[in-house]
């Protein structure tokens, strides 16, 4: 099965923004060098949606993002987002839109859908349309 290994300071931050951005999806990116697969720099994004349902990179701010991390021989290691009232799970549309065959789709569910608190974190690898739960292990450093 494959694992998403993160920092503890990574962990918090996405799930920070989350929470931050509810009740809107929050979105955004993790960055990492190039064939590594190690998450490294936090990259919130604006969701230029401003939905509680749906979540859209800034065309703009992607651009640059992507500039910036071919300047930088890094690539996307996280793709983020949450889900303001459903559970972190990808919808059609999320499944539809998952373009980075490397990446590690997060979701965080800043909604209280299964009763064991405030939101839930997870990730999935999506290749072609197939979704598969991948094992998160947060760590305190790399």
């Amino acid at each position: 099965m494959p694992t998403l290994t993160l920092t503890q300071a990574l962990f918090d931050q996405i799930v920070a923004h989350a929470r931050a951005d509810h009740p809107d999806e929050a979105c955004g990116v993790v960055a990492g060098p190039v064939g590594e697969g190690r998450p490294e720099r936090f990259v919130p994004m604006l969701n230029a949606a401003r939905s509680p349902t749906f979540y859209e990179f800034d065309s703009q701010d992607l651009l640059k993002l992507y500039r910036e991390m071919d300047d930088r021989d890094e690539e996307p290691v996280i793709i983020y987002h949450s889900h303001t009232a459903t559970e972190a799970y990808p919808s059609r549309t999320d499944i539809a839109y998952a373009n980075e065959p490397g990446a590690h789709y997060v979701l965080v569910s800043t909604a209280d859908t299964d009763k064991a608190g405030p939101f839930q974190f997870r990730s999935y690898q999506i290749l072609e349309g197939v979704v598969t739960e991948e094992d998160v292990t947060v760590v305190e450093s790399y």
